[in-house]
C-alpha cells in the first residue's frame, strides 16, 4: 500500500479544479497546468479534494498511484506558489548576466554561452554568480537548471563550476611532491 497515495490532495481556494475522464486542469493565480493520467488508477474529485486510487493489484498499478497522486500536488502546488532552482557559479572569471531573452554564460571556454530561456520559465541574474530560475512547472524547471548546469559541472579539485544552491561538492586532494 502507498503511504502517499492513500493521501487525497488538499484544493485551496483560489484554485479551479476540472476532471474530465483522464485529464485534469488546474487553473490558479500563477497559471494553467494540466496532466493525463495513466489507466492503471482511478481519480475522483469531491469537497475539494482528489483521491486518487489504484485499479487493480498489478505492481504497475501500485508504483503509478503514488506518483500520480504526487504530480497532482505538484500541479497544485505550481499553480499557487510555483517554483524556483538557484544555481551558484563559482570560478575566477565566471559569470552569468541576462541578454534579452537569453541567459549569457562566461565560463571559461574560448566562446560566451547564450542558453536560450525556454516558454514559461523566467531567469533572473540578481548578480553575476547567481541564477534564479522560475516557473510553475516543476518539472521545466528542474530541467532547466539541469541544462545550466550541464555546460561547466562543479570539479572535485578547486569547486570551479556551476551547483545548486546548498550542493555539497566532495572534495580531493590535489598532487603531492
Amino acid at each position: 500500500m502507498s503511504r502517499i497515495g492513500k493521501k487525497p490532495v488538499q484544493i485551496p481556494s483560489g484554485v479551479t479544479v476540472t476532471l474530465n475522464g483522464s485529464d485534469l486542469t488546474v487553473k490558479g493565480p500563477k497559471g494553467e497546468l494540466a496532466m493525463t493520467f495513466v489507466p492503471e488508477v482511478e481519480v475522483t474529485h469531491q469537497d475539494n479534494e482528489i483521491a486518487v486510487s489504484p485499479v487493480g493489484e498489478t505492481k504497475r498499478a501500485r508504483s503509478m498511484w503514488g506518483m500520480q497522486r504526487t504530480m497532482v500536488s505538484n500541479l497544485i502546488e505550481g499553480v499557487t506558489t510555483g517554483y524556483t532552482r538557484k544555481l551558484e557559479i563559482n570560478g575566477v572569471g565566471y559569470r552569468a548576466q541576462m541578454k534579452g531573452s537569453s541567459l549569457n554564460l562566461q565560463l571559461g571556454f574560448s566562446h560566451d554561452v547564450d542558453f536560450p530561456v525556454p516558454e514559461g520559465i523566467k531567469i533572473e541574474t540578481p548578480d553575476q554568480t547567481t541564477i534564479v530560475i522560475s516557473g510553475i512547472d516543476k518539472q521545466k524547471v528542474g530541467q532547466t537548471a539541469a541544462k545550466i548546469r550541464e555546460y561547466r559541472k562543479p570539479e572535485p579539485y578547486k569547486g570551479k563550476g556551476i551547483k545548486y544552491e546548498g550542493e555539497y561538492i566532495f572534495r580531493k586532494e590535489g598532487k603531492k611532491k
